[in-house]
C-alpha cells in the first residue's frame, strides 16, 4: 500500500466529510473523493476500490435516515435494486479491462444537461407527478445501465439517478433523492465487495474516510428531510455544474 503523510490522510478524511454531506443531497460525492485519492498517489484500481468502500458506508447512513423518515419504500424499489446490483457486478468486473477515457469525456456533457433540467423544469417539487415510463421499463433499462456505470466508474451516479427518477418515474425530488441512496448503496456495496475480494482496497484509509462520510451523510440527509426541494434543487444544479466544469478543465 502507498505511504501517505498524516496531513494527506487528514485532508482526505475532510474531503470525505464534504463528499458525504454533498452526496446525501445532490450526489457527486465520488467526484470529490476519487480525484483526491488519485491525486494522493493511489493506483487507479486501488483508488476505485477504496472509494467504493468509504462511499458505500456513507450512503448506508443516508439511506437508513431516509428509510426511518418514510421517504424510502424498499418494497417499491426492490426490483430496480436487484437489476442495479446485476449491472454493478458486470461493471466492477469490466473496469479492470476497459478504459474510462470515453466515460470521462461524456460525463461533463451529461452533468450539464442534468443541471439544466433541474434548473428549468417546472415539474420538480414535493409532489409526485405522472410517470412517463412503466416501472418495469425503468427497472429493466435504466437501473442496470446505471448499475453498470456505477460499478465500472461511479462518480456522478448520485446526480444522474434523481434526474431519471424524476423525469421517468414521476417521483418528487425528496422521494427521488431517497430512492437514489438505496440504488447507490446497492451499486457501491456490490462493487466494494468485488474490489475487496481482489485485494484492491486501502482498508485503513477507507475506514477513516468512511467515518467522515457517515457524519456528513447524516447531516446532509437530515437537512433534505427537513427542507425538501428548496434545498435539493439548487444544490443539484450547483454541484453538477461545478463538477462538469472541473472535468472539462481537466481534459
Amino acid at each position: 500500500m502507498p505511504e501517505l503523510s498524516s496531513a494527506m490522510v487528514a485532508l482526505l478524511v475532510a474531503l470525505a466529510f464534504a463528499a458525504g454531506f454533498v452526496s446525501s443531497m445532490a450526489g457527486a460525492g465520488g467526484l470529490i473523493t476519487l480525484p483526491a485519492l488519485l491525486w494522493a498517489g493511489l493506483p487507479p484500481l486501488l483508488a476505485l476500490g477504496t472509494n467504493k468502500v468509504q462511499s458505500a458506508l456513507g450512503t448506508l447512513t443516508s439511506a437508513a435516515n431516509f428509510l426511518r423518515s418514510g421517504h424510502l419504500d424498499w418494497a417499491e424499489a426492490r426490483r430496480s435494486l436487484c437489476f442495479a446490483g446485476l449491472g454493478a457486478t458486470l461493471g466492477a468486473l469490466a473496469v479492470q479491462r476497459l478504459s474510462t477515457a470515453v466515460l470521462e469525456a461524456v460525463l461533463p456533457v451529461l452533468l450539464i444537461a442534468i443541471a439544466g433540467y433541474f434548473l428549468l423544469s417546472p415539474r420538480i417539487g414535493d409532489r409526485d407527478v405522472s410517470e412517463s415510463v412503466a416501472p418495469r421499463v425503468f427497472d429493466l433499462g435504466a437501473a442496470p445501465a446505471m448499475g453498470f456505470y456505477g460499478g465500472f466508474f461511479g462518480p456522478g451516479t448520485g446526480s444522474i439517478l434523481p434526474f431519471l427518477l424524476v423525469s421517468l418515474r414521476g417521483y418528487n425530488l425528496r422521494k427521488a433523492t431517497a430512492h437514489t441512496k438505496a440504488l447507490v448503496l446497492t451499486i457501491n456495496g456490490i462493487a466494494a465487495l468485488l474490489f475487496a475480494v481482489s485485494g484492491r482496497v486501502f482498508w485503513s484509509l477507507a475506514l477513516a474516510m468512511a467515518g467522515a462520510q457517515i457524519l456528513g451523510a447524516w447531516l446532509g440527509s437530515t437537512l433534505v428531510i427537513r427542507c425538501g426541494t428548496r434545498l435539493i434543487q439548487p444544490m443539484i444544479v450547483a454541484v453538477t455544474l461545478a463538477v462538469a466544469m472541473h472535468l472539462l478543465w481537466r481534459q
